[in-house]
């Protein structure tokens, strides 16, 4: 059943929090993330070929672990974000948002009457009529996020409109495809990409909508603390479990005297 949403209750509050993207789809690592002291999870749709049944299974670990789970979807269509909100999920990151039209759209998805049309459905999300419909509509348009992802040139361009959507609960930036929106892909230091990332904060500051920095460099999170910032999405599973790996074998590595390395190297 659609509980509390601690991460939205968090960043009004000011208080700081931390999610990671969640790409190897297994619901076990997800349920690590919350014991492992992790905030939020996105629960990634878009880059990541998962069934349905995985994804279910996913929000559950999270729920378990006291995670808010969020969940990216590939786009904006209706029934994309209703299938996801319909597994459980408190919230859905919809990538590549351009235009004020498009945060709309998703508003009206996302959101039932009088703030939305999203499609009627009970199920896990009621505790299977543990609370009743009028009940469930009132708490899901209260604690459900809608987060939007600028990614684009095109969505910078319109961030003022974006930003001032009724129903947009929180920003976040796309550096990698804004640098490959600015004509430098991979480059997301370039100062074009970074100032870009500025605008879409300001606007956001502006409008009073969270948003949620990727600190991708040092004193990158410090700076965006002060700046009154305290939602942070710091990288995606596959990568901290890659580095946590390596580091972990290099220990081991690196405690092996020099004669006894070059012993097995002539073996």
């Amino acid at each position: 059943m659609l509980q509390i949403n601690k991460l939205k209750a968090s960043i009004e509050t000011g208080e700081i929090v931390f999610g990671l993207i969640n790409s190897v789809a297994a619901p076990l690592l997800v349920e690590m993330m919350g014991y492992a002291g992790y905030d939020f999870v996105i629960i990634d749709m878009e880059h990541v070929s998962t069934n349905p049944e995985t994804i279910e299974n996913a929000v559950r670990a999270a729920e378990g672990a006291g995670l808010t789970p969020l969940i990216r979807v590939p786009n904006s269509a209706d029934d994309v974000i209703l299938r996801a909100l319909d597994c459980g999920a408190q919230g859905v990151v919809v990538p590549h948002v351009r235009s004020r039209v498009e945060a709309e759209q998703i508003v009206t998805a996302g959101r039932y009457y009088p703030q939305g049309k999203r499609g009627i459905s009970g199920g896990r999300t009621t505790g299977f009529g543990t609370l009743d419909l009028p009940s469930y509509f009132e708490r899901a348009n209260k604690e459900i996020m809608l987060v939007v992802m600028i990614e684009d040139q095109e969505g910078v361009n319109a961030i003022d409109e974006i930003a001032s959507v009724t129903g947009i609960d929180m920003v976040l930036e796309g550096a990698i495809d804004l640098s490959q929106s600015y004509g430098v892909p991979g480059k997301h230091q370039d100062p074009r990409v970074q100032q870009a990332i500025q605008t879409i904060a300001q606007s956001c500051h502006q409008h009073g909508v969270p948003f949620c920095a990727i600190p991708r460099a040092a004193n990158q999170l410090d700076d965006w603390i002060e700046r009154g910032v305290n939602a942070f999405l710091v990288g995606d599973d596959r990568g901290v479990a890659f580095r946590a790996l390596k580091g972990h074998l290099a220990e081991f590595k690196d405690t092996i005297s020099p004669p006894l390395s070059r012993e097995r190297k002539m073996a």
